[in-house]
């Protein structure tokens, strides 16, 4: 999902799908089809401290490139033997085509979860690899890289959802942010905010068909479920579905929802003038009080998001990426040399999430899939003047902690946008009913998805 300018994930449509992290891409969950052909290669081997040779690693350009860059420096002096040419090349276009036809691969690849199912047939199977790491990684991160049992990417990012709140409307009104555990305390929130300020529209709902989809999948995610099972099988005509959609129509009906663009002008403008005070996103919307929003910096915080049933989690995931390993690369041992350093050993990851030149206070826009790296007493990120000094960090870690597991994401997903994503919107407008949105949703992914996969 590369950060800020109008954010990493500015307009972000990613961190799981079509075209992720940057800018361009992305859904939640479902089954990807499995390894065709020959059986994928395993990798098994870890080289030592005295490895020798040269790999060439891809990622896009933008704020996260030069994190890496700084990453990767650290890397070579544990590992001086090892030659690394970090390339900022267009992912999104040129990596499937490159997997397929086996040209000019290089080693290894930031890669959005959602495309990696889809090409596990031409990626290594690193389960062997990943098995010291699994208990302590997030279950979640594991899930959307599996395919028939086996991993096919180095799980590194971690999107937990937040409740992002001005916390001076909520105070005005009378309501305490500690109180909001479940999505029915949201609505009563938001209608205590509106008797307040009639103008109010108070909870932030997306009018891009991408961006909605994958909001919904976050609060599928939390209870446990996404829009295909791991054999592939649509599961929208559910009662965690139901629950999510009817309480959308409710919130719209009541008058409680700003829908528009993520932080396009409208948005930005409700965000600013106090009608739109309640934001459940993702962790990457921190990039809009930071860079933003000028006249409200400072007021907003985070809690973790109300929970569909009492007790239930309190997060679910909206977005991601891993690093895949080509079948055909030319040295796959060492770009897991420089994966296994970044993602699961000390300095990698601190350098990756820690102060640098880019993020003077850190890298805040996600947090590392890996959990000895998430630990409450050794902040990787440090709290921020535009969240009043909030320990954003503890919030996202505990947050983190509570994202059930998903599926794999199936390689449909993004296209399902023209039929969930097209539907959710009608809903929004009040054109179609949860019911609605359901049946003809499931019929037409299962007919032209599905079924022609």
């Amino acid at each position: 999902m590369s950060r800020p300018s109008v954010p990493r994930r500015g307009v972000l449509r990613g961190a799981l799908g079509a075209g992720a992290l940057a800018a361009t891409a992305g859904p939640l969950a479902a089954c990807a089809p499995g390894p065709t052909g020959s059986r994928p290669q395993k990798l098994t081997g870890t080289p030592g401290a005295s490895a020798k040779g040269e790999i060439t690693i891809w990622n896009r350009s933008g704020d996260l490139f030069k994190v890496f860059d700084a990453a990767i420096d650290s890397f070579r002096r544990a590992y001086p033997g090892v030659k690394v040419n970090h390339q900022a090349v267009d992912i999104d276009a040129k990596l499937a085509n490159t997997l397929i036809t086996g040209a000019d691969l290089p080693d290894g690849s930031f890669w959005d979860d959602a495309k990696i199912g889809s090409q596990a047939e031409h990626l290594y199977d690193l389960t062997d690899l990943i098995a010291p790491y699994r208990k302590q990684t997030s279950p979640y991160k594991l899930s959307v890289n599996t395919v028939d049992g086996r991993i096919y990417g180095v799980p590194w990012d971690l999107d937990p959802g937040l409740l992002w709140y001005r916390e001076d409307l909520l105070e005005d009104a009378g309501v305490d942010p500690a109180g909001l555990t479940t999505y029915d305390n949201l609505l009563e929130a938001a209608r205590a905010l509106k008797e307040k300020n009639p103008e109010a529209a108070p909870i932030h709902m997306d009018k891009d068909p991408y961006l909605g989809q994958l909001w919904l999948e976050m609060l599928a995610n939390q209870q446990g479920t996404s829009l295909a099972d791991a054999n592939g099988k649509v599961r929208l005509d559910s009662k965690e579905y139901r629950a999510i959609l009817s309480w959308i129509r409710s919130a719209v009906h009541d008058g409680l929802v700003t829908h528009t663009e993520y932080l396009k002008q409208a948005d930005i403008a409700a965000l600013e003038d106090g009608r739109q005070a309640l934001v459940p996103w993702a962790v990457w919307w921190s990039f809009a009080p930071q860079q933003l929003l000028k006249k409200t910096k400072g007021k907003w915080r985070a809690t973790q998001l109300p929970a569909w049933t009492p007790g239930g989690a309190r997060s679910g995931a909206m977005g991601g990426s891993s690093f895949i390993i080509p079948a055909k690369a030319k040295n796959p041992e060492l770009a897991w040399l420089l994966y296994e350093f970044l993602c699961f050993k000390q300095p990698g990851y601190s350098t990756v999430y820690g102060p640098s030149s880019v993020y003077p206070d850190g890298l805040n826009t996600s947090v590392p899939s890996y959990t000895p790296a998430r630990r409450a007493d050794r902040p990787l990120f440090k709290p921020q003047a535009a969240f009043g000094g909030q320990d954003l960090w503890k919030v996202t870690v505990d947050a983190a902690a509570t994202i059930p597991a998903a599926a794999p994401i199936p390689a449909w997903w993004s296209k399902s946008v023209d039929y969930l994503g097209n539907n959710l919107q009608r809903l929004l407008s009040g054109s179609m009913s949860p019911d609605d949105v359901i049946d003809d949703s499931t019929r037409k992914i299962q007919r032209n998805l599905v079924d022609r996969a």
